[in-house]
């Protein structure tokens, strides 16, 4: 019997369900609310007053501005932005084309290969954070942002190499065996049929590793010290310690609400595509 039969036949199973949803929702939307209403307020309001109740009129949309401004975060939210799109854009062609060589063509040595992308899933970067430090010194890389992004994109393969293999491997041989007596290459094939049918799982695989990228503090503090170069993380981290001992709450909360919006708006453009990357392997 279907979980969604008993939840028709069963009333007091559907309440709790319901309630349980309603709980999560507070969970995730509590958290937001509040840091749009600290935004609205100045110190005198946190510190006299209860910091969860509401702001008083005038609301300080002035600290959105002034966050942007003067403590540079516009430099930030641009460095994050750069940072992310390269290193999603990179990652994404770098393990779709190694998930489908590696699902769809018998070679020796392929099952070891998607074995050892597996097991990089279980060693945190961070254990690798000195010599990564040493090796970008080496080469140059340290302060420069298409050096951070290489290490994010490294970071990346191993999920999304794990994901995309599985769209793959579920992918009828017919479609690639029509699309070759049609005189079409394995270039080709990949490009106009194998590669549109894992579009759910692109998006979720570059969603995902995107948020990873976007919220990171530890790689993009210790690889960029120079602060033309921060991302949001380290920028509102820094930012936060430039207040000293007077921290300015409403600054900071408009900070943090700005380094959300994106990706709210990206989670709301593209849920339809990330619930369907759940379930990776579907056919089209």
């Amino acid at each position: 019997m279907s979980a969604m039969t008993i939840n028709k036949q069963n009333p007091v199973a559907r309440v709790l369900m319901n309630v349980i949803l309603l709980l999560w929702t507070g969970a995730v939307v509590y958290p937001l609310l509040w840091t749009l209403l600290g935004s609205l307020k100045d110190n005198q309001q946190f510190m006299l007053k209860k910091p969860w109740a509401l702001p008083e009129f005038p609301l300080l949309w002035s600290n959105f501005s002034y966050v942007w401004t003067k403590y540079g975060f516009h430099s930030f939210f641009i460095n994050s932005a750069i940072v992310t799109v390269g290193s999603i854009v990179l990652s994404l062609f770098l393990a779709s084309t190694s998930a489908y060589v590696i699902s769809r063509f018998a070679f020796r040595g392929g099952s070891v290969l998607y074995a050892i992308y597996l097991s990089a899933m279980m060693i945190p970067m961070i254990l690798g954070l000195i010599p990564l430090f040493f090796l970008l010194n080496d080469m140059g890389l340290i302060n420069k942002l298409h050096g951070l992004i290489l290490v994010y994109t490294a970071g990346a393969l191993p999920f999304g190499i794990f994901v995309l293999a599985s769209f793959f491997k579920s992918l009828p041989k017919e479609l690639e065996e029509a699309a070759y007596i049609d005189g079409a290459g394995y270039t080709r094939t990949f490009l106009s049929v194998m590669l549109p049918l894992a579009r759910s799982g692109l998006i979720s695989v570059g969603i995902m590793n995107g948020l990873n990228i976007w919220n990171e503090y530890i790689m993009g503090s210790v690889f960029i010290n120079k602060p033309e170069f921060y991302t949001l993380p380290v920028g509102i981290a820094v930012m936060q310690s430039e207040m000293q001992y007077r921290t300015e709450w409403g600054p900071l909360f408009a900070g943090l609400l700005l380094s959300i919006i994106p990706v709210l708006i990206v989670y709301i453009l593209f849920q339809r595509q990330i619930a369907e990357g759940v379930t990776a392997g579907a056919v089209k």
